[in-house]
């Protein structure tokens, strides 16, 4: 899972890159991916990372929260 060589298909995404985008704090990343609205993946660190594509989609459903 290596960000710099991945292309936007197999990007990756921390949840504080998520949290960013959308305007909102990390741990609501993490509510939404226990809601099944994202699907994390564990590096063998057990840090979650998200698909990029994925988060994508979703930004463009949800659109930016208010901060």
């Amino acid at each position: 899972m290596e960000v710099g060589d991945a292309t936007r298909q197999d990007a990756w995404l921390t949840p504080g890159e998520v949290a960013r985008l959308f305007g909102v704090d990390p741990k609501t990343v993490t509510r939404w991916a226990a809601a099944g609205k994202l699907s994390p993946q564990r590096t063998l660190g057990g840090h979650r990372r998200y698909r990029a594509d994925e988060v994508h989609a979703l930004l463009e459903e949800l659109g930016p929260q208010p901060a």
